[in-house]
Parts: C-alpha cells; structure tokens; sequence
C-alpha cells in the first residue's frame, strides 16, 4: 500500500512541477511518467487522463497553500500587513524558483488558465473556483481595514478583485520578461490601490478622500 499512495503522490507532483516550469499542451503522460518515476501502467490505474490529473494536483497543491494563507491572513494580523505580507511570501517563492529552475515561473494558476481557459472547461472551471477562493482572503483584509477606519472601502470584494488582479499582473508580466524585478512594485502600488497615502508612527496607515472616492468610482 506504501508504494502505491507514493507512487499517485509523485504523479500529482511532477505534473505540477512540468506544467509551472513549462506549459500544460507541451507536457505529456509520457513526461509525466518519467518525471515522477512511475510506470505508464500505473498512471492509468489511478487516472484516466492528463486532464483528471492536474484536477487533482491542483486541488493538492491549494490545500497545500491554503494552510500558508490561513497563517499569513490571520485575523490577529493588522489587516494590510497580511496583504503585504502575502506579497512578500510571493517574491521569496519567486526568488527560491529562479534559483531552482533558472526562470521566473509566476503564478501556476493564472499561467495554466490563461492557456487553457478556452479549451478546457472542467480545468478552467477548476482554477476559477480556486482563484475565487483565494480572493476571498484578500477580501477579508480589506474589510477588516474599512472596519478599522484604515481605509474606505465601500465594496470590499471589488477593492480586493482589484488588488489581486494587480498583483496577479505583475507575476505574469515577471514571467513573461523573466525579470523578478516587476515585482519591486508589489506594495507600493496595492496601497495606492487601496488609499494609503503615508504610515503613522504606530503603524496605522491612512488614506485620501480623493482616492477614496476613486476607489468608489471602481467599485460602481
């Protein structure tokens, strides 16, 4: 039984692994096989196809990152240092891979939907139900500052759609000129995003009514 719960766990890794470092079309059962060690054999007696395997690595690969966002957007975190936060552990991932692959990968999700999204349903479906999942952390955060009086946000899912979407651009624009530097401007341009004009001495950011106001004008 060892064997065989290892063997299902190294499939689930390399498709992961070959889809992030190159692309999903170019990756193959046979690529796949040979990167987790397995038979071919084996991988049709727990999968029937490419497509219900990256299903399933995906949904292990966000378990796995769930327990990370659970910790970094914990409510006893000021509410914006979780954001910021979240975008730190990005750049670290980032720096840890192109020292590993020689490449910035970017964000596994956003790079496999963008490729897929118009061939794949149940794949597309998939990352869309992950990607709103992972939102929803943002959004947390967001709510909890306007709570706070941190900043206005009069509707704290369209702020935090903003936010991620602008953070989301900045991995793939990253991958796309295999530059870690496009992410310099991770958390200076959330707090313009998000009203934050300047930190008190304790902390405390504040926030324009200007901005405010076009941060409303978004959210309409």
């Amino acid at each position: 039984m060892g064997r065989t719960s290892d063997a299902k766990i190294r499939l689930i890794e390399a498709v992961i692994e070959l889809i992030w470092t190159g692309s999903y079309g170019s990756t193959s059962v046979d690529q796949i096989c040979e990167r987790a060690g397995v038979k071919k054999g084996s991988f049709y007696h727990f999968f029937e196809s490419k497509t219900d395997l990256a299903i399933i690595g995906i949904e292990h690969s966000w378990l796995e990152h769930r327990r990370e966002l659970d910790q970094t957007f914990s409510p006893v975190v000021p509410p914006l240092d979780r954001i910021l936060n979240c975008f730190r552990n990005f750049r670290k991932e980032q720096e840890e891979l192109l020292a590993k692959h020689g490449r910035v990968l970017g964000c596994p999700v956003h790079s496999l939907g963008a490729e897929i999204s118009t061939v794949d349903d149940r794949l597309r479906n998939k990352l869309q139900e992950i990607l709103s999942q992972f939102i929803l952390y943002y959004e947390c955060a967001v709510r909890d500052a306007d709570a706070q009086g941190i900043i206005d946000a009069p509707d704290p899912n369209a702020i935090a759609r903003i936010v991620f979407a602008y953070s989301e651009g900045l991995l793939l624009h990253a991958r796309m000129w295999n530059d870690l530097s496009y992410l310099d401007e991770f958390e200076a341009g959330a707090m313009i995003i998000l009203g934050v004009t300047q930190r008190t001495p304790r902390g405390s950011p504040k926030a324009t009514k200007a901005t405010s106001k076009k941060l409303s004008a978004l959210s309409n």
